[in-house]
């Protein structure tokens, strides 16, 4: 397989598995990037050298040759000494990256978005969606400043914005109007200059029966070309606002099939027109008199003057969705995931706005409380981290405090289960910060990264439980309800690992209570899953109501919208529950393991009397991950090594466990356990003729 390369974003490269290729320092990426530019063609080292240093150095020329044989050795690994490069070769006056059709973001970006126009509507759309899932940030993000990618950075942010377009007339064409809105609006407000953004957007408003809507985003773009730009409309979007006045037969056609190519603005669904200037109670929705139809009256009417009254394009819409997307993020389930991609896209469009105050301000605003330490997506994650340490870098030095201590709390919760040093000393200095200045909700959010990056090393409950118990009492002398459910979940696994049932119990009573009067529905799923685990850990219980309760618990997981927690969970809880009754693991393949496989396989394999491959595995496994099951996958491995009489193993395993002596094994997961860890140590330490 070959070398993949990724422009589309800060420049990366992957090799042939899928993993990133080191590439060293700044001077290494610039080389790469400016021979990624070149599209396979040779650049002249003196033309790298005016590139890389505005004042070249002395040694510049031979600075980009030791470059060059870097990056040589970092893509081609496996290339014999003296072997000639395949890859990044020398041909004439410097060097040139033989590089595939295939193996360039930016490359297959461009031939999706040129070759979507001839296909049918639904295969047009999804080949839009792949092509435009592939940005990780603004083309040659690292390299931003530099006047050789000028050109090829606009050329590329133009053809996203044709893309974005065509993705919008994608969905119209096959009916899906009403769900265009959201992501045209958001377009449109972030590219106030592009009347097919407006038109769109207006066409989409008109199809979801919104005639007044589309009439006022028809004037705003008006007002906005004639005001910001001192340009008239285009005729066509003149024509559009005619169109509406006057219920046009053609904004409404039959929508295409999936298997017709689509026609523009020439397909979509049948009309249902408002017949006001404002939206109204849908059709249907039966009693309108009342408290749920009144909220509904005024949210209709306040989100219509906010379309009215705030300008599209303004940093006040993109810093007020932001907060729009915080709160949809703790709906849960499909809203939860809907906040999750359009976070990005916010970041993304405040950074191409070159304002590093209000790209600081979009990316530190989403401070959603979080408590689970695997990430739902590590890639997204990584992206914002980058961002944040963008907008890090572009702040200036002196003020700004409070939007600084926001950035490293990011950095520090979307650093979550990584060990990253750089995470760990983020949260310190944001939760410095925000002491000193005195902002309940700031120390709040801070102390959510300090938690984040207290699983180091095993056996830090007592910490945690100390976090968890400040950021209840803030958060309940401030109203902070989101926080305030997160300080008791903290504490709820804390207690559970240091054994305190009562008090455990306790805060799952508390965080029940406070999610049913401030609707955070994703708090039940962990106190469901507590409640399960405390049936788990009471030998009592028959095992079949145990494993009851977890299935039922698992139920839940699904559509949650929390891909990071459902992952190989249920297998696991299943697993730990057998251990802990003294049962073999299941024997039958059929589980899905997720992340947790390479702990869990060498006691699957033993289930299944292949005790050599068990071995074999229990060698390869790696140190669990900085987070909440880290005292419950080093136990399983501790077991494994038992059994197989692994002594290097055992030793290793008693090791890192030694600090959780007083705890519960995975219990401080407040979804499984697998009892006291002191239990595990005495059987490792029997096992090495040593004391525990």
């Amino acid at each position: 397989m070959e070398v993949e390369f990724g422009v589309l974003g800060p420049v990366a490269a992957w090799d042939g598995t899928g993993e990133p290729v080191a590439l060293r320092g700044p001077r290494h990426r610039a080389v790469l990037a400016r021979l990624l530019l070149a599209r396979r063609r040779v650049v002249p080292v003196d033309r790298l050298v005016d590139d890389l240093w505005e004042d070249p150095p002395p040694g510049a020329v031979g600075a980009v040759r030791t470059f060059v044989a870097a990056l040589r050795r970092a893509l081609e690994p496996g290339r014999e000494p003296r072997a000639p490069a395949r890859l990044l070769v020398t041909e004439g006056p410097g060097y040139a990256l033989r590089t595939g059709p295939d193996t360039v973001d930016a490359w297959r970006f461009e031939r999706e978005v040129s070759g979507a126009g001839a296909l049918p509507a639904s295969a047009r759309l999804d080949q839009l969606r792949r092509a435009l899932d592939r940005w990780r940030g603004p083309a040659y993000a690292d390299f931003a400043d530099e006047p050789w990618t000028r050109a090829e950075r606009s050329r590329l942010a133009e053809l996203r914005l044709h893309a974005v377009e065509e993705y919008g007339r994608a969905r119209l064409d096959l009916g899906r109007a009403a769900e265009a809105v959201a992501d045209l609006d958001a377009h449109a407000a972030e590219h106030p200059w592009r009347e097919d953004a407006w038109r769109l957007l207006a066409l989409a408003l008109y199809r979801s029966g919104r005639q007044g809507d589309a009439l006022a985003v028809l004037r705003r773009a008006r007002t906005l070309l004639v005001e910001e730009l001192g340009v008239d409309p285009g005729p066509r979007l003149r024509r559009l606002e005619q169109d509406v006045l006057r219920h046009a037969d053609h904004l409404s056609p039959e929508p295409a099939t999936a298997d017709e190519p689509g026609s523009g603005e020439g397909s979509g669904a049948d009309r249902d027109a408002a017949s006001g200037d404002e939206p109204g109670p849908a059709a249907g929705a039966g009693d309108t008199s009342g408290p749920d139809a009144v909220a509904e009256r005024v949210w209709a009417r306040a989100s219509a003057a906010f379309d009215r009254t705030v300008a599209a394009g303004s940093r006040a819409r993109l810093e007020s969705t932001v907060g729009l997307l915080r709160e949809l993020a703790m709906t849960g389930a499909g809203g939860l995931e809907e906040a999750r991609r359009q976070r990005t896209a916010a970041i993304t469009a405040a950074e191409e706005l070159g304002d590093p105050e209000l790209t600081a301000r979009v990316i530190g605003a989403y401070d959603v409380p979080a408590i689970w330490t695997r990430s739902d997506d590590s890639a997204q994650a990584a992206r914002v981290v980058a961002a944040a340490e963008r907008a890090l870098g572009a702040l200036p030095p002196h003020g700004h405090d409070a939007v600084r201590a926001r950035l490293l709390a990011t950095v520090a919760l979307e650093s979550r289960g990584t060990g990253s040093t750089r995470a760990l000393r983020a949260a310190r200095e944001a939760e410095r910060i925000a002491r000193g200045l005195g902002d309940a909700a700031l120390l709040a959010f801070a102390l959510n990264g300090v938690f984040m990056q207290s699983f180091d090393r095993a056996g830090r409950a007592p910490e945690r439980d100390a976090v968890g118990a400040e950021l209840v009492d803030v958060s309940a002398r401030h109203g902070l309800p989101g926080f305030e459910v997160l300080g008791h979940l903290v504490r709820l696994q804390a207690r559970s690992a240091l054994g305190d049932r009562a008090g455990a119990e306790a805060h799952a009573a508390d965080v029940d209570r406070l999610a049913a009067r401030h609707e955070r529905p994703l708090a039940g799923v962990f106190t469901r899953w507590y409640r399960a685990m405390r049936l788990a850990d009471d030998d009592r219980v028959p095992y079949a109501t145990a494993e009851a309760a977890y299935r039922e618990a698992a139920d839940h997981l699904h559509g949650s919208g929390m891909p990071g927690l459902a992952a190989g969970l249920p297998a696991l809880a299943l697993l730990c529950l057998s251990e802990r009754r003294g049962l073999p693991a299941p024997a039958d393949g059929s589980a899905d393991w997720g992340p947790f496989e390479p702990w869990t396989r060498p006691l699957v394999l033993l289930a299944q009397g292949r005790p050599d491959e068990a071995a074999a595995a229990l060698r390869r496994v790696p140190d669990p991950p900085s987070d909440l099951l880290l005292e419950a996958l080093w136990c399983l491995t501790a077991r494994a090594a038992l059994r197989l009489d692994d002594r290097d193993t055992m030793r290793r395993a008693r090791h890192a466990l030694a600090p959780a002596a007083n705890e519960q094994a995975g219990a401080g997961s407040g979804l499984l356990t697998l009892g006291p860890v002191a239990d595990h140590l005495d059987a490792l330490g029997t096992a090495l003729d040593e004391r525990p």
